[in-house]
């Protein structure tokens, strides 16, 4: 595979993960008309794999903020263990009710569990144009959904069980191409009340685990082979820089309300494939 279609994907990967149009979606539709009809879905991963370290540049306030949590709870568990040798953790991220740690971890929970019983039959449709039209004009009414919501309405700080669990299914679906990850994790938790900020910001800090966890179970070496490491290198570079400033936009629309403004274009890309798959 050539480095200068990698380069083409990534930005397009950059540009399509973050704003609610599909990444998948557009990825396999950019496969077929660049002459990869086998979908390949290592390439899919290193693509994502460089907008998972926009995510983590853009969010680094909140992941360096995670991953203390999480040192704190390891450090201090060892030593209860140490001076009273019993199993008592002493620190648990259970109590810590606003830390962004457990509710990143309860969320994963279906969406593990979605891309584990669903995998097979869900990768079958990365071969299938039709289905990322139909899929496209799904998700132009999911985001469209904002347009009706009032002036204020999301006004909820926390993000608590139902919700964590809700934008976590929400993101095990969204595996179909078509449907975009961010779109449908952003507008769950704004029907369940979230703030608008912490709508965006929950919906791609919950994504970092599902990225790795995609990668880790498709790298294999045939596949690495096939690709190649310098295309799958550039591929990632560029999705990451791109992703970093369509994450940038995409959280300033959040913030103003205007998620809405991207359901005509799904709207439109979903009836063009199917009129011209």
């Amino acid at each position: 595979m050539k480095s200068i279609e990698t380069i083409f994907l990534g930005i397009i990967q950059g540009l399509t993960e973050f704003l609610p149009v599909s990444s998948s979606g557009h990825l396999v539709i950019f496969q077929n008309l660049i002459g990869l009809k086998e979908p390949e879905l290592l390439l899919a991963c290193s693509l994502h794999l460089g907008t998972l370290l926009a995510v983590c540049l853009y969010f680094r306030s909140d992941v360096g903020l995670m991953v203390r949590e999480v040192w704190q709870v390891l450090t201090q568990t060892l030593k209860a263990r140490r001076r009273s040798g019993s199993t008592d953790s002493g620190v648990s991220l259970e109590k810590r009710h606003d830390s962004l740690v457990w509710w990143v971890l309860i969320g994963s929970i279906p969406t593990g569990i979605i891309g584990l019983v669903f995998k097979a039959p869900l990768e079958n449709l990365f071969g299938s144009v039709t289905t990322v039209g139909v899929m496209l004009i799904v998700t132009g009414i999911i985001v469209g959904l904002t347009r009706l919501m009032p002036e204020g309405y999301g006004t909820r700080t926390r993000i608590g069980l139902i919700v964590a669990l809700a934008v976590g299914t929400a993101q095990g679906l969204a595996i179909i191409p078509g449907i975009s990850r961010s779109g449908a994790t952003i507008v769950c938790g704004l029907l369940l009340g979230l703030d608008r900020e912490l709508a965006g910001r929950f919906s791609f800090l919950l994504a970092i685990p599902a990225i790795i966890a995609a990668l880790a179970v498709q790298i294999n070496v045939e596949a690495l082979t096939r690709v190649g490491f310098v295309p799958l290198l550039f591929g990632f570079l560029t999705s990451a820089l791109v992703g970093l400033l369509a994450l940038k936009l995409l959280m300033d629309m959040v913030k103003k309300g205007h998620l809405y403004y991207f359901a005509p274009y799904c709207w439109a890309a979903g009836l063009l494939i199917l009129v011209f798959a």
